[in-house]
């Protein structure tokens, strides 16, 4: 499968930046930032929009682009046709990055701390770059074979389960070990591996990845609409707040007859001693409020 790139227009804080976000990594843990064509003569990419008269500096960092521009023009103005061209120019198989080690070049430190979650067999290692675009999830060493991080932190003998998400990693222990004698351990494995600039997903994993999310937009629109209210409240008002914790939590089906929702939980979620009174008391609260007498119920299918 090849990769079919997406741009998405993202604002900045500052007026004159606009991001433009792609579904998959475009390089990996470096950023790149050009204030010229000279400096961008290993970036193609870059170089390409420079000749755009209104681009005045150009980054290039893991999954978008930023360009930074003159004020001759109004970003409004231009943005769709700036993303389009950077959607053909990587649907077009072109290097990005030819990978030299020049002045443009800046290594950006990799960070990494630990941080508890309601599940006390399950901790949160977090980034300060982004990880993945999806979250995944990984039970064993099988499931990993597209995630070469995910393989190595299976080789640790107390990894029993890892999800991925954004810029986290929550990794679920064996009872043997103590989060006192191994959380440094991890830490630093992990923040040596990313510094090296190895992959924390395959290509081929991310490409995967977009064609279970198209599916999953068929499925949503195959919905009745109870069903794709849950999914949007999840989606909305749900999902941020577990994922603070490590966590991910997907809806499986909802029945009419009983108004009962099942919903799956990943990461830190699944398998949390709290995570019945997080059903009950968070989601099924929120769900039965919102949707009034349409959801008596919500339970999990893997908790």
């Amino acid at each position: 499968m090849e990769k079919s790139f997406e741009i998405k227009i993202e604002p900045t804080s500052n007026p004159g930046i606009v991001k433009f976000e792609a579904n998959y990594f475009l390089t990996q843990h470096t950023s790149y930032e050009f204030e010229n064509i000279d400096q961008a003569k290993n970036a193609p990419l870059a170089q390409q929009l420079f000749y755009l008269p209104f681009v005045k500096r150009v980054f290039i960092a893991q999954n978008f682009v930023a360009i930074d521009k003159y004020d001759i023009v109004e970003w409004p103005d231009v943005q769709e046709e700036v993303a389009q061209q950077i959607k053909n120019y990587l649907n077009s198989g072109q290097p990005i990055i030819i990978e030299t080690e020049t002045k443009a070049t800046k290594k950006v430190p990799i960070t990494i701390y630990a941080e508890s979650t309601p599940n006390p067999a399950v901790l949160k290692f977090v980034a300060n770059k982004k990880l993945v675009t999806a979250g995944h999830e990984f039970k064993n060493i099988d499931d990993a074979s597209e995630a070469p991080l995910v393989q190595e932190l299976f080789h640790f003998p107390f990894v029993k389960e890892v999800y991925i998400d954004e810029n986290y990693i929550s990794i679920g222990k064996y009872d043997m070990a103590d989060w006192n004698d191994i959380t440094t351990e991890i830490r630093d494995f992990i923040r040596t591996y990313l510094e090296q600039g190895k992959e924390v997903l395959t290509a081929n994993a991310a490409v995967t990845k977009e064609e279970v999310k198209k599916q999953s937009d068929l499925d949503f629109e195959n919905l009745d609409d109870v069903s794709k209210d849950i999914v949007n409240i999840i989606d909305e008002y749900i999902k941020p707040a577990v994922a603070s914790d490590g966590g991910n939590i997907l809806f499986d089906s909802y029945d009419p007859e009983s108004k009962g929702v099942k919903v799956i939980l990943q990461g830190a979620c699944s398998g949390c001693p709290s995570s019945t009174f997080t059903l009950k008391n968070g989601i099924e609260n929120m769900l039965k409020e919102m949707l009034k007498d349409k959801v008596e119920y919500v339970e999990a299918i893997n908790g």
